[in-house]
């Protein structure tokens, strides 16, 4: 796993204390009685309920990992965070106006930990966020996506 810091907000940050807790509290205890239950039915080389207990736990360690890693090198970022001179960067609110098509978004720049595009939270190790970083309003950016070039103009940082 990566050693650079992941931004999240305080409310990202809560999210994923809570789960890591349900994680070791919960489900780790439900995994364990599912494979002692398993076990107990007698052979269990060729029993399907050990073997799906087994995996599951398999993925629930990787994800209790993961969380572990995110929260070690988490960076504590204010939602709406402000540097004073209207410059875009992690935290920032930013409505953008796409150039094809005249239509305005409103993004909040976070860290991948927390992006939700659905819900107007993009990254910013994205391709838009990170080129919006370091940017103002009325800028104009021209953003490589998966889905071809995109331009767009920056309406207002908030």
């Amino acid at each position: 796993m990566s050693d650079k810091p992941t931004y999240i907000t305080r409310e990202g940050r809560a999210k994923l204390e809570a789960e890591l807790e349900q994680l070791v509290t919960v489900e780790r205890k439900q995994v364990a009685e599912r494979i002692a239950a398993a076990k107990e039915l007698g052979d269990i080389s060729e029993s399907g309920e050990y073997e799906d207990a087994k995996k599951s736990q398999s993925l629930l360690e990787g994800r209790i990992r993961e969380v572990k890693s995110i929260l070690s090198r988490a960076e504590l970022i204010e939602d709406g965070h402000h540097n004073g001179n209207g410059e875009v960067r992690v935290g920032s609110s930013v409505t953008v106006r796409f150039e094809d098509d005249n239509e305005e978004e409103t993004w909040t720049i976070v860290g991948s930990a927390e992006a939700n595009p659905r819900d107007g939270r993009i990254s910013n190790e994205s391709p838009i966020g990170s080129a919006l970083l370091g940017k103002r309003s009325r800028q104009k950016v021209t953003v490589q996506t998966p889905n071809g070039v995109t331009k767009l103009t920056i309406v207002k940082v908030h």
